[in-house]
């Protein structure tokens, strides 16, 4: 599973190595709390459910706040599901930026 939530920081801009210009969107992303699962058995589909940001708990819904206590993690700002092939996190595990690799890509031909 390779999924996470952020935020937009700002624009900003690199150069590489022939002094090009690259334009890059900063983000700030995760840490995300797995707030569900979602499997085949239960709901005919795999997915999991992530929540982001922290929130005041009078900025909450009822429906809402009930859905975080059941999983038993803190209110969450934003909530999304993502499908998924197959589940390898539990209700509560944390996701966090570091289940991305790096890697270097190639540039297209009309930069060079």
């Amino acid at each position: 599973m390779k999924a996470i939530i952020g935020k937009k920081v700002g624009m900003t801009q690199i150069f590489d190595e022939k002094g090009v210009v690259i334009p890059v969107t900063v983000v700030q992303a995760g840490p995300c709390v797995v707030a569900q699962v979602k499997t085949v058995e239960t709901d005919g589909y795999n997915a999991i459910q992530l929540g982001y940001g922290e929130i005041k708990d009078k900025h909450i819904n009822k429906p809402e706040a009930g859905h975080f206590k059941i999983a038993g993690i803190e209110n969450k700002k934003h909530l999304r599901e993502f499908r998924v092939d197959s589940i390898d996190v539990q209700v509560g595990d944390e996701v966090k930026v570091d289940v991305f690799a790096a890697r270097r890509k190639n540039r297209c031909s009309r930069n060079n």
